[in-house]
């Protein structure tokens, strides 16, 4: 009976792993998407929006939640005298969370 309940909290963490992970790939790419998206916003293409995009997911790793990130990109924007409101920045983050989801679970399983 040991070995059933011990498989079973294997089964668990090894779940939680995957879930955790799910979530870490789908936030990076998330933050990839947005800076992206800003990228646009402030003139930059080619390998100067890839060079920004990951500035922009580097951003997100000092602190826990989006605020050390979105004020990376606020004061980027206001730099460059790019009017984005608050408002428009969220929603954007908010639509490319599910379009990162979508990407994240049509790709492959290796």
């Amino acid at each position: 009976m040991s070995d059933a309940f011990q498989n079973r909290e294997k089964g668990f963490e090894r779940k939680f792993q995957l879930d955790q992970d799910q979530q870490f790939k789908v936030g990076s790419r998330r933050d990839k998407l947005f800076g992206l998206w800003l990228a646009g916003k402030l003139g930059k293409s080619g390998d100067a929006a890839d060079a920004y995009a990951k500035e922009v997911v580097g951003s997100n790793f000092d602190k826990p939640g989006d605020d050390d990130m979105l004020a990376k990109v606020r004061h980027d924007l206001a730099a460059a005298k790019v009017s984005v409101p608050d408002q428009e920045l969220l929603s954007r983050l908010s639509a490319l969370a599910d379009e990162a989801a979508r990407q994240i679970m049509s790709e492959p399983k290796t």
